[in-house]
């Protein structure tokens, strides 16, 4: 062989191994920084060994990044825990205070309801009294009720929690002649004159027992 193809061959031989050097040296590179594409999955999501181990490898978090990310769970974990802590409290709260907030509400109800004057009670007590049978009796009943509530459907004695026109104790009692009780005057008159009856025969004698008490 001449001396200059053998030259020829060396110089070739020495491009292609050159060559493949910087071909492997750029491979390394790749996967030593990760700037490599990851591994294609494939379609029914599954993952080779090899492909697991480079998709960890080329994802590792830096310390600093996760320190944030724990930051921010902590915190997360924390306004979680406060909110929680609200609303059992709250909730607390409100079982211990429901008899009052439903009272005050059934209390604002109430006042939005129409309220007929004390001179429309007396004409329907009146009446009723006199269906009664009681006609004799009736300056008797006027100033009983006019001293128990004024002829308000609505009295409500904070002393007592009587309630009512006949100022029934507890107001709940009048439920036996109608379930509109708290508003509804007829309602609360004939269970009052109801009551009279049963006590003491009728409002004469239910007067002069008050008189001498001060309740009947």
């Amino acid at each position: 062989m001449s001396p200059s193809v053998a030259r020829r061959i060396l110089t070739s031989n020495a491009v292609i191994a050159l060559a493949a050097m910087g071909v492997l040296g750029y491979a390394l590179v790749e996967l030593e920084f990760g700037e490599s594409d990851p591994p294609a999955i494939a379609g029914d999501g599954t993952l080779s060994a090899a492909e697991a181990l480079s998709l960890v490898q080329a994802n590792d978090m830096e310390p600093l990044v996760a320190d944030a990310v724990a930051a921010a769970k902590k915190r997360a974990y924390l306004a979680e825990k406060r909110a929680k802590e609200a609303a059992r409290k709250k909730a607390e709260w409100y079982k211990k205070n429901k008899a009052k907030i439903d009272a005050k509400i059934a209390a604002e109800k109430l006042a939005k309801l129409p309220n007929p004057t004390a001179e429309q009670n007396l004409d329907a007590g009146e009446k009723l009294n006199a269906a009664k049978g009681w006609q004799a009796c009736w300056p008797a009943l006027k100033i009983l009720w006019t001293k128990e509530s004024n002829w308000n459907e609505r009295a409500d004695n904070p002393w007592s929690d009587a309630y009512g026109i006949p100022q029934a104790l507890p107001g709940s009692k009048m439920a036996s002649a109608g379930p509109n009780w708290e508003t509804n005057a007829t309602t609360q008159i004939v269970w009052g004159l109801s009551y009279i009856g049963a006590r003491y025969g009728d409002p004469c004698k239910a007067w002069g027992f008050w008189q001498r008490n001060h309740w009947y």
